[in-house]
């Protein structure tokens, strides 16, 4: 699938900048374009892709301290220019427009949405979002702003991926450190993800292209994605079992959204040497995806690459409920009601609980 990334605020300009050398590395050339925005001047520095500083007049290229309605009024402000600045970049070729978010600090989860909606009144091809929630161990102000922005989103855009911080961070781990390899780890799914139907080497026998992406997501609402690499066996027939044990895997241990299997769709993707792949075990594994995850719509095939492991890429799209979402607006709404525990000022800044108004 051709995509065009939009970063928005720190965690996701990171993001995005990670996915870009992800497909530059691999060559795939899935990502046709990518751009950065922020009101934060020092988390834009860094980055290789271009960037948009937005709210000059009023922060300064300082940021938004976490204040995601201040966050949201800026992006509303200066819509204008940034809509230019993506316009410019959405050829024909685009078969989406990805924005890469975290939903915890103030830029992001501020005004991905108003960005978001505008994006999908301008343009017909799908508008996802990849959201990455808050670890439980940030900051109160952190899961307020995650529960008022992801309720928004979801409502405005064809899918919301979501990327839980905690299904993936090492015990003993630093935020910082847990944080990079989060990136590489989401790179590497979604960067194949994108990639699926223009294979680098050789041929698929049952090809995945952007069409069987779109239909899974179609569903819209909340999304999940999972992988996992076993060392493959020499024959296709003893890879019967190592590519059921890859998506195993891949579902019940390698998904971005912790605990969630139910889900109204999925997508199997087997990577791996073409001549190792099996497709006896493709299929018994796409039935027992239907079975584990209650669909009946689990699509399957293969994309083939230079490696020495079969790998299983898991898409679910549709997924309903989630506990741990249940959990993490629980502790939203708790958050909410307790100013005294947060940072200066938070008190202030969630006057407004109407979620739509974000």
């Amino acid at each position: 699938m051709k995509a065009v990334l939009v970063g928005v605020g720190q965690a996701g300009g990171k993001l995005a900048d990670h996915l870009v050398t992800f497909d530059h590395e691999r060559g795939y050339g899935s990502v046709l374009d990518a751009i950065a925005i922020n009101t934060a001047q020092s988390d834009l520095q860094p980055l290789a892709l271009d960037t948009v500083l937005i709210g000059q007049d009023r922060v300064k290229g300082h940021g938004v301290g976490g204040d995601n309605e201040l966050g949201a009024e800026i992006m509303e402000a200066d819509l204008q220019e940034v809509q230019q600045k993506i316009g410019n970049r959405i050829t024909t070729q685009a078969e989406s427009i990805i924005l890469t978010v975290g939903l915890g600090g103030g830029t992001g989860s501020g005004g991905a949405p108003v960005l978001a909606r505008r994006l999908a009144e301008i343009y017909e091809i799908p508008i996802y979002v990849l959201a990455i929630l808050p670890s439980t161990e940030e900051s109160n102000l952190a899961q307020v702003n995650a529960g008022r922005s992801l309720k928004t989103i979801i409502d405005t855009v064809d899918a919301t991926l979501l990327i839980d911080n905690d299904a993936w961070k090492t015990t003993g781990e630093s935020l910082t450190e847990g944080y990079k390899e989060i990136n590489q780890q989401i790179a590497k799914r979604i960067g194949l993800l994108l990639a699926a139907g223009e294979p680098a080497k050789g041929v698929a026998e049952s090809v995945v292209d952007s069409s069987e992406v779109i239909n899974t997501l179609r569903t819209g609402g909340m999304a999940a994605i999972g992988y996992n690499e076993v060392a493959a066996a020499e024959s296709t027939e003893e890879n019967i079992n190592t590519i059921l044990t890859a998506t195993r895997s891949a579902l019940l241990s390698g998904l971005s959204l912790t605990g969630e299997t139910t889900a109204e769709s999925a997508l199997l993707v087997i990577t791996g040497d073409p001549d190792r792949i099996s497709r006896k075990g493709v299929e018994k594994s796409r039935r027992w995806l239907e079975d584990e995850t209650g669909s009946m719509q689990v699509r399957g095939g293969d994309f083939p690459t230079d490696s020495d492991q079969i790998g299983a890429l898991v898409l679910l799209g549709g997924i309903q409920s989630s506990d741990r979402i249940e959990g993490f607006f629980a502790r939203a709404q708790e958050a909410a009601a307790a100013p005294t525990e947060m940072e200066a000022d938070e008190d202030k800044l969630f006057q407004n609980d109407d979620l739509d108004d974000l």
